[in-house]
Parts: structure tokens; C-alpha cells; sequence
């Protein structure tokens, strides 16, 4: 039994440290302190973390699943390059997907109950609202997520949030100023209310210019963001 314990522990120790070393591994990546297309060497990252190379290779497959970074069998790991081409058709289907539920939300019969948890968040005065970049992040993604829930169909979240976790890296940073997180708590209000007052129309209309906005400031932050980091590098 004592045995059992102590390799028990072992083991929830092995899974704190590779979980450590994936968050420090995406917060780097988010924060492009890696180029894109840059090869990434486990051996490096191990010393650089003082940690082994198992748990670096455990966060890179991670990564690896979640589209941050790539593997090719006689090159090793490498930053995915930001395709923004890809990017833009994902947020294509996003807007599909969301329009579906909005639809779906106006024939509903009782969408004020649906919604009651996203109008707690979203429904306030501009004194009460979060202003916290990354925090309003999360909500955005959780709204957004919540409407295709509430709409009732199961897969349709499924394939939403592969989507919501493929854009995320660049998603992330339509948050990073104060007007953008203002425009976000705006807009949301408008959609929702659009939605209870059955306001089919108009609740698709405020939805997709929500996204289409939201899809040009990454693009355009992305691209800033990218060029800043490029030059810490270099200096």
C-alpha cells in the first residue's frame, strides 16, 4: 500500500509539472515570444525550464493538437505560421454557426430563460463592466459559445468550438484595448436584446457585423503585434 501511494504520487506530480510546462508553453506562444515557423527544440526548452524533455514533449502534442504548433518526423517542432487565409474562413464559419442559433433562439419559446446567464453578464451599466483585457476575453468566448448552446443542438456547439479553440491565438487580442472591451459589452447588449424581442433580422444583422469587426481587428493587431515582437527580437 505504501508502495501504491508513493507512485501515486509520483504520478500527480508528472501531470502538475507537464501541465506547468504546457501553460508556459501556450502563454509564450500567445504572446508571440516565438516567431511564426520557428523550430522549437525540446532539448532547448527543457534546459530552459529546468524540467525534462518528457514534459515538454507531452505540452508540444498538446499544442500540437490545439493548431499552435507543428511536427514533421526528420525536423522536429515547429511555431504554426498564422494563416490568415485559414483564419478568415474559420470566422467564416463561425458566422454560419452563430446565425444558426440566433434563428433558432428567436423561434424558441422561452429565450428569456436561455439567456437569463449571458444577460446577468452582459445587461450592465458601463460602471459594472469588467475592464480587465484578458478577463473579457474569456467572457466573449463564453458568450459566444453560451448562444450556440442555448440554441439546442449538441454538434453544432461541438464544431463551434473546435472553431472558437483554432482562432483563439489571435481572438484573444481583440481585447487589449479599452475601446474594443467597450464595443464588445455594446454590441452583446444589442444582440441580445435583439434575440428577446424576437427581432429575427436585426439579431443577425448586429451578429455578423459583431464578428466581421472583431475578424478585421485581429487581422490588424495581429499584424502590429507581430511586428512589435519582431523587433524585441532583433534589438
Amino acid at each position: 500500500m505504501i508502495q501504491l501511494a508513493s507512485t501515486d504520487s509520483a504520478a500527480r506530480s508528472r501531470d502538475k509539472l507537464s501541465e506547468q510546462v504546457y501553460h508556459r508553453l501556450k502563454a509564450d506562444l500567445h504572446e508571440f515570444l516565438f516567431a511564426p515557423s520557428q523550430r522549437l527544440s525540446e532539448a532547448a526548452l527543457a534546459e530552459q525550464m529546468g524540467v525534462s524533455r518528457t514534459p515538454i514533449r507531452e505540452a508540444l502534442t498538446r499544442l500540437r493538437d490545439e493548431g499552435l504548433v507543428e511536427v514533421e518526423s526528420k525536423t522536429g517542432w515547429f511555431v504554426r505560421p498564422i494563416d490568415f487565409d485559414r483564419i478568415d474562413q474559420l470566422y467564416d464559419l463561425r458566422v454560419l454557426l452563430e446565425l444558426d442559433a440566433v434563428t433558432r433562439l428567436v423561434q424558441a419559446e422561452e429565450p428569456e430563460q436561455l439567456l437569463a446567464p449571458l444577460c446577468q453578464t452582459w445587461l450592465l451599466p458601463s460602471g459594472e463592466r469588467l475592464r480587465d483585457g484578458p478577463a473579457v476575453g474569456e467572457l466573449d468566448e463564453r458568450f459566444h459559445s453560451a448562444l450556440v448552446k442555448a440554441a439546442g443542438n449538441d454538434e453544432i456547439a461541438r464544431v463551434h468550438d473546435d472553431v472558437t479553440g483554432r482562432i483563439r491565438i489571435v481572438r484573444r487580442l481583440d481585447f487589449t484595448r479599452d475601446d474594443r472591451i467597450d464595443a464588445t459589452y455594446q454590441e452583446h447588449a444589442r444582440i441580445l436584446r435583439a434575440v428577446l424581442q424576437r427581432k429575427a433580422d436585426q439579431a443577425k444583422m448586429l451578429l455578423r457585423a459583431h464578428i466581421e469587426q472583431s475578424k478585421a481587428e485581429v487581422r490588424s493587431i495581429t499584424l502590429h503585434t507581430l511586428h512589435q515582437a519582431q523587433r524585441r527580437r532583433t534589438a
